[in-house]
């Protein structure tokens, strides 16, 4: 098992930034390529971000490319997600996620990830 706790949600105004931070617990860290998700109030959860067990590749959704970052810490056992030049459409509830697959292609899909944290809240207000 892999615990996953987010922290670093809360309102911020448009154009400003947050940074969650994902702190992972339990099995070796660098077995897991990491993701973030995220699920805006009546929407499906949709992929964010994800980066490679060891840090040397990242993806992003279209939506977010320039303003986010997925940084991790294998040291430390954590992940963020730094999000700048935020805007109102950001706004929902963050999840961060561990995948077991280390194939090619870093994993982008829900049923990818097998382990979840249990969200975080971000607001931007415009």
């Amino acid at each position: 098992q892999v615990q996953l706790v987010e922290s670093g949600g809360g309102l911020v105004q448009a154009g400003g930034s947050l940074r969650l931070s994902c702190a992972a617990s339990g099995r070796t860290f660098t077995n897991y390529n990491m993701g973030w998700f995220r699920q805006a109030p009546g929407k499906e959860r949709e992929f964010v971000a994800a980066i490679r067990w060891n840090g040397r590749d990242t993806y992003y959704v279209d939506s977010v490319k320039g303003r986010f970052a997925i940084p991790r810490d294998n040291a430390k056992n954590t992940v963020n997600l730094q999000m700048n030049s935020l805007k109102p459409e950001d706004t929902a509830v963050y999840y961060c996620a561990a995948s077991a697959r280390l194939g090619l292609l870093l994993p982008k899909a829900i049923y990818e990830y097998d382990y979840w944290g249990q969200g975080t809240q971000v607001t931007v207000s415009s």
